[in-house]
């Protein structure tokens, strides 16, 4: 389970100031569950993800996993997460075949289990027909399908996924989210990141929306609806954060 309570990351500005990327941001993202969070450019999901995956120190607040502290065990908790970026290149001169082999050695796995894993990936992301291409001649949805699997390869329990399917085609885009509601249904507790508001409102149980680094709405689709008076997600979102007026026609 991931637990992020009380999250803030401040940066200081050139004229003195300080600028809060992330300012108290708490939810849990359950066992089995795929969260959603999402939220407009520059609202700090991104600075929240990668506090959650302990590559940024927050500076104030913390990070659970499973109910370690992200902060004080940060390698052991690296182990245990699947961290997706929106904008992690590949080794262009490698095959996904080779980029798999060689990261199955940085996470110290046993050659047999590498095999095994890596073929249980290709197969259940499509990836045989470009397996022993160079990365660079990949199309998007290839290299996407790629970075997943090296998100996944050493299988950890917990996976954060930035925009996981941007850029895709739609037979890319269903193959990735089909194959990340399987892996909430095996058991790992899932955060999914988007500006695709139609895969949060598929996908995901609970929501979180973020905006000017606070999280001002969190809970089911029911209860947003609810809250707001509205039925789309998408006039949801527009509506908390203070966007909903009507576009006039010249």
């Amino acid at each position: 389970m991931i637990e992020a309570d009380g999250l803030t990351k401040i940066y200081p500005n050139p004229d003195g100031s300080e600028k809060a990327a992330a300012n108290g941001v708490s939810f849990r993202v359950e066992i089995g569950e795929v969260y959603g969070l999402l939220g407009p450019n520059g609202a700090g999901k991104t600075t929240t993800l990668r506090m959650l995956s302990g590559l940024l120190r927050p500076t104030a607040g913390r990070v659970l996993i499973d109910g370690r502290d992200v902060t004080h065990e940060p390698e052991f908790i690296k182990r245990k997460i699947g961290y997706l970026t929106a904008n992690t290149g590949l080794y262009s001169r490698l095959t996904p075949r080779e980029l798999l082999e060689y990261f199955a050695v940085l996470y110290d796995m046993p050659r047999a289990a590498a095999a095994r894993r890596i073929a249980e990936l290709v197969e259940w992301l499509g990836m045989r027909e470009f397996l022993n291409l160079r990365c660079g001649a990949l199309s998007t949805g290839q290299k996407q399908r790629t970075s997943i699997a090296r998100a996944l390869l050493a299988d950890p329990p917990i996976l954060i996924l930035d925009e996981p399917t941007l850029g895709l085609d739609v037979l890319s885009n269903r193959i990735i989210l089909s194959f990340i509601r399987d892996q909430a249904n095996s058991g790992k507790a899932i955060l999914l990141s988007t500006h695709a508001l139609d895969e949060i409102e598929t996908m995901c149980r609970r929501m979180g929306l973020i905006h000017n680094g606070r999280l001002i709405a969190e809970g089911e689709l029911e209860e947003l609806r609810r809250q707001t008076g509205l039925t789309r997600l998408s006039e949801i979102f527009l509506h908390l954060v203070g966007a909903d007026e009507p576009v006039l026609a010249n």
